[in-house]
């Protein structure tokens, strides 16, 4: 089909082709549309289009999801930092619509268990929140979402200072992953969260023919990045383990680095970026299925 046009493939006919850099294909095939006039390829509406490096891209995904800075990348890579930034741009796209795709494949989810974690923007003054919801036996990633909030403690005086009124879009946040929750899933039956007394009102809400669970907090151990619980039984396991799985597979969320958030639209496209490739490591699927170029 034509992309300019939208004519059927009975008007587009073959228009030579020109060679390719890299891949496994040595050249890419171009048509020509007989009603509008106007030539494209098969490259034209690839998410790759035109891109230089197009085979870096998969190096690049292996790389920002197993906890290496964006700085790192490009000196391993031997490219700029600039592209770098693009391509998480691009890559955050393709993820977020192929985390959509693969969710929608198998719906059927019975508990579902979500909580929140705390990170920053720019300066600890800035912190920012993000909404998690986890299958409780797959500890499959159903949604995600980064939303800001004021400062708390002894820093909320210090930044109404310094940085002026900061509103608390949690609760957006929150509706937001209620709503991936329920367009992505069916038929969901329990819902665990901790005593946080915002959750019932958004669980009734969204699911009121789900059980909602809650479970007092308790005091984090030292390993698994300050998000796993110190001893015994822990009812929100699957969701802890991935809290802690995101810290140290994202650099900019570990508790003691260098890296931090600029802006938070790039914070969540890097955590679509991990929610694909967190999905497919439990899914126990090949890794062969995410194409990048």
């Amino acid at each position: 089909m034509c992309p300019f046009c939208r004519n059927r493939p009975a008007h587009i006919k073959k228009s030579g082709r020109f060679p390719k850099k890299t891949g496994r294909c040595p050249y890419v095939q171009r048509y020509l549309c007989r009603d509008c006039g106007k030539s494209f390829s098969d490259a034209t509406t690839a998410p790759t289009f035109k891109q230089r490096k197009p085979h870096l891209n998969r190096k690049l995904f292996d790389l920002l999801a197993a906890g290496v800075s964006q700085r790192k990348c490009a000196e391993l890579l031997r490219i700029h930092r600039k592209t770098v930034a693009r391509r998480l741009l691009m890559l955050g796209k393709t993820c977020r619509e192929r985390n959509q795709k693969q969710l929608a494949k198998a719906a059927k989810v019975s508990t579902v268990v979500f909580d929140e974690m705390e990170t920053f923007e720019h300066t600890k003054c800035k912190p920012l929140s993000i909404a998690l919801a986890v299958e409780e036996k797959s500890r499959r990633i159903l949604a995600v979402h980064v939303s800001q909030m004021p400062a708390k403690g002894h820093l909320a005086r210090i930044a109404m200072k310094r940085y002026g009124y900061r509103p608390d879009k949690r609760r957006e946040g929150l509706t937001k992953l209620m709503q991936d929750i329920k367009e992505r899933t069916i038929d969901v039956q329990l819902m665990k969260s901790d005593e946080c007394p915002r959750y019932p009102l958004h669980v009734r809400r969204h699911f009121p023919l789900a059980e909602h669970l809650t479970y007092k907090g308790r005091r984090a151990c030292v390993v698994g990045q300050g998000e796993l619980k110190a001893g015994g039984f822990d009812p929100l396991f699957s969701l802890n383990h991935t809290c802690a799985m995101f810290r140290d597979n994202v650099k900019r969320l570990a508790r003691r680095t260098w890296c931090t958030t600029k802006k938070k639209e790039r914070l969540q496209d890097l955590l679509d970026i991990y929610t694909a490739y967190h999905n497919w490591r439990v899914s126990g699927r090949a890794r062969r299925t995410l194409r990048l170029r």
